[in-house]
């Protein structure tokens, strides 16, 4: 269906279309001549509804339109949001994880309604994918499992592959990489796996968790990408303590900031940090 050729449209149907093509594949360069052939329509045409749509999402913020000159050229659309929708995002999820009733007995963050709702994902991920647009990834990677919701929004956003490091391997994925890493936050070693054939050669990724502590985690990841000779583009998070500071991970983009947990006196502060 996606492939048939339309009657003739008018602009600001052909318009709301190329809007819905781009925008649901995120990445993907489409050329002058598929929107030629499935809208009927002259070169010139298409090419006066691209500038249309690309004027109006940069005007109105809604993602980035870019154009490939070239013969494998065309147009693609990028996530991008405003620091003012952004700070709205994060004001937003603070509010929500701001509660007494979310703190668990160990002084626990219950945050998993949240991990594992499709808006709050969606809204963090449109945030990661904007703040590392500019950046060449190939592959996005996170542990089991917690992570995986986020990680998948900000792969489908980018649209690159999911790579998630196992904490045992398993038979159905073949021969793996295995390393010994210390938790950040338990001291304890630990062990994670990654299929030999998950990532190719020269590989640049990009990692998505969700909580981060010490940092021991994902160090424990940078170090399985460096097994593999992959660059690591960047590491994103969903929320970060605050203490401690010297955290395993020096470099790495916090979306919220865990400041204290106290189940004693049911005190949580949870805070956009500043990126």
């Amino acid at each position: 269906m996606q492939g048939m050729k339309m009657n003739k449209l008018k602009r600001n149907e052909r318009v709301a279309a190329i809007v819905k093509i781009l925008s649901t594949n995120p990445n993907r360069i489409y050329s002058l001549n598929y929107f030629v052939e499935k809208f009927n329509a002259a070169k010139s045409t298409i090419s006066e509804d691209i500038v249309v749509v690309k004027k109006t999402m940069e005007k109105m913020e809604l993602g980035k339109i870019t154009t490939i000159t070239g013969a494998a050229g065309g147009v693609k659309f990028a996530t991008y949001i405003s620091n003012e929708y952004t700070k709205e995002i994060l004001d937003e999820m603070s509010e929500r994880l701001n509660g007494a009733d979310r703190i668990l007995p160990g002084n626990y963050l219950y945050m998993t309604d949240l991990i594992y709702s499709p808006y709050f994902m969606n809204r963090a991920s449109e945030i990661f994918a904007s703040k590392f647009s500019d950046k060449k990834i190939d592959y996005i990677v996170t542990i089991e499992t917690k992570g995986i919701p986020l990680a998948f929004s900000v792969a489908k956003l980018l649209n690159v592959p999911l790579i998630i490091v196992r904490k045992d391997s398993k038979i159905t994925e073949g021969s793996t990489v295995s390393i010994n890493y210390v938790s950040g936050s338990t001291g304890r070693l630990q062990r994670m796996s990654l299929a030999k054939r998950a990532i190719g050669q020269d590989a640049h990724v990009l990692i998505i968790d969700d909580f981060m502590k010490g940092g021991g985690t994902v160090r424990g990841i940078i170090e399985m990408m460096f097994e593999f000779g992959a660059v690591v583009e960047g590491v994103g998070v969903l929320i970060a303590t605050k203490s401690p500071k010297g955290k395993l991970v020096k470099e790495f983009t916090s979306l919220l900031t865990l400041e204290e947990t106290n189940d004693e006196d049911n005190n949580i502060k949870i805070f956009p940090t500043n990126m």
